[in-house]
């Protein structure tokens, strides 16, 4: 089972090679690297223990390169101190606790479906085809969710406290 897995991933990479450079690409802003990322997500299928594909054979490819680039990510910034994420000043630590609760509100109180598109589509990188797919629903449909998300998000955000 799990080579039958292996192969219909690998089958999927070579069908989806170039958008998945293009989703690389675009997440790192190197082209170059989007090259030796997908080429790790290539050895990272073709040595694949265990195996079972949640929804379409492409989503889980997509899904296995979003995780070797956020890892790739993770071990540039430990290797590199220098890149480490700034610390806020500390009079600004309860204010950026206070709006993320806000936005963790107003995210929770959006209808379920449009949460879930809205949280694959920001949260986890999964493009709108791709959420159309997995969903069982049209491409204007996710666009639809999503228009109606970020308003809602950003008339709660505007809303005086």
């Amino acid at each position: 089972m799990a080579e039958v897995c292996r192969y219909v991933l690998l089958q999927s990479f070579a069908e989806h090679r170039q958008a998945l450079m293009r989703f690389l690409t675009r997440r790192l802003g190197n082209p170059s690297l989007a090259a030796d990322l997908a080429q790790e997500t290539w050895l990272r299928i073709a040595h694949k223990r265990g195996c079972a594909v949640r929804g379409s054979p492409r989503s889980h490819l997509f899904d296995i390169a979003a995780s070797v680039a956020i890892d790739h990510q993770r071990q540039t910034e430990s290797d590199d101190p220098s890149r480490a994420t700034p610390q806020p000043a500390s009079g600004n630590v309860v204010f950026y606790r206070s709006e993320f609760a806000r936005m963790a509100r107003a995210i929770d109180g959006l209808p379920s479906r449009c949460r879930e598109i809205f949280l694959l589509c920001r949260f986890e990188g999964v493009s709108h085809a791709d959420i159309a797919l997995r969903l069982g629903i049209s491409r204007n449909a996710v666009v639809s969710h999503m228009v109606n998300a970020l308003a809602a998000i950003e008339r709660e955000m505007a809303a005086p406290r």
